[in-house]
């Protein structure tokens, strides 16, 4: 789920982890994919930031967490918008 935020190179995104594994998640990642979008639809670009995975997770447990995830201000200028629509994460 995303929602927006008070500065448009920012969004919020809320994302469920679930552990299916027979031993807890210790440490890990997850990547946001955020497409910069301009006032007429064109998508002008795709950025990648990571943040930490909620850890430890333990086996058969969920996590849903609401991650901030910003790109630098000056690459969305205004009448654009960021757009997060990929989601992936590396358990270790």
């Amino acid at each position: 789920m995303r929602a927006g935020t008070d500065r448009r190179w920012c969004e919020k995104v809320t994302v469920t982890f679930h552990n299916a594994g027979g031993t807890a998640a210790r440490s890990g990642t997850v990547t946001f994919a955020t497409h910069v979008i301009g006032a007429l639809g064109v998508d002008w670009a795709t950025l990648d930031s990571t943040q930490p995975l909620p850890v430890p997770l333990a086996p058969g447990a969920s996590e849903t967490p609401t991650y901030t995830v910003c790109v630098d201000a000056w690459r969305v200028p205004l009448g654009m918008r960021v757009d997060t629509r990929e989601v992936t994460a590396h358990w270790r």
